[in-house]
């Protein structure tokens, strides 16, 4: 038996077993307390684009992607908590608030780990066997660690997003206080009035006004919206409001102040960028500009050269 007949039954026992994992998955589904909640309240839930899986038919999918998601499931490690801790944050600043979206995001990092190597194998038919070994292992480490740079390139994303328009909602939100709302009446006006121009932003100011209705104090709700964000101008705002409710002072002039600020930052930060077009357009013009600038000053010269030699 040569080492591609090993290749090729591996790559047999893995889909195989892949797929009689799954179908057991489908046939004998484990029903927790938790999922029969869900299914209780499902016919109320609200969905959006923060789902992971953003419909409620993909139910199976996240069963499955869970029971997948408990083989990378770190050990009950201090460490290992912390970094649990972490990408569950990362998930949560990224969009995705489903119970079960660290299950599935584990899910998805073991099945990548483990199907790409089977979708290379078969070229072990045509190639050098050493060759497709290391396309397997490289297909494998692709699969595990590209939801991981996914995630954080969407965390990023969405930060910027929110980034982008929170300067606006501030102004909103100050209006709104000095013309006498109290401050969880303007979260919901700013909610109200952003959800066309920004819906992240407004989502998230929504659920800080359902947190709040649900009972949670105020400032707990803020840092919640603290760690759902992740930006350091939510964190000097929870920051800032905190201290004008503990020392009573006015919360329309903090806001005043602290949306001046903000205003100021998102200027300096288009400045950056704005000095940033002068670098980024030399690399452009080596890249594109200087091969075609060279193609034209040389093919007179080179078309010449060529008659001359054709005449001779």
């Amino acid at each position: 038996m040569t080492l591609m007949h090993v290749i090729i039954a591996f790559v047999i026992i893995v889909v195989t077993m892949f797929v009689a994992f799954s179908m057991f998955i489908v046939m004998f589904p484990v029903q927790t307390a938790a999922d029969r909640l869900e299914q209780l309240t499902v016919a109320s839930e609200v969905k959006g684009p923060a789902d992971i899986t953003g419909s409620r038919d993909a139910t199976l999918l996240e069963q499955i992607a869970a029971r997948l998601g408990q083989l990378a499931a770190p050990s009950d490690d201090e460490g290992s908590n912390a970094e649990v801790e972490k990408v569950r944050l990362q998930l949560k600043q990224a969009g995705y608030r489903n119970r079960r979206a660290l299950d599935i995001y584990n899910g998805l990092r073991v099945a990548g780990a483990v199907l790409l190597p089977v979708v290379v194998a078969p070229a072990a038919l045509f190639m050098e066997t050493q060759a497709v070994l290391f396309a397997m292992l490289i297909a494998a480490a692709v699969g595990y660690y590209a939801p991981m740079v996914m995630l954080a390139n969407q965390a990023q994303t969405r930060q910027a997003s929110l980034l982008r328009s929170f300067p606006d909602a501030l102004d909103l939100l100050v209006s709104s206080v000095e013309s006498g709302l109290g401050l969880d009446q303007a979260f919901k006006r700013v909610a109200r009035e952003m959800v066309g121009v920004a819906p992240d932003l407004a989502r998230e100011f929504t659920m800080v006004n359902s947190e709040i209705a649900a009972g949670v104090e105020r400032l707990h709700a803020l840092k919640h919206l603290e760690e759902r964000t992740g930006l350091d101008e939510v964190k000097s705002l929870v920051n800032m409001l905190a201290q004008a409710e503990r020392f009573g002072s006015s919360v329309a002039d903090s806001l005043r102040i602290y949306s001046a600020v903000a205003r100021e930052k998102r200027m300096s930060r288009a400045e950056e960028l704005a000095g940033q077009v002068g670098s980024k357009l030399t690399i452009i013009m080596i890249v594109f500009f200087l091969p075609v600038l060279f193609a034209i000053l040389l093919a007179p010269s080179g078309i010449r050269m060529f008659v001359e030699k054709g005449a001779e």
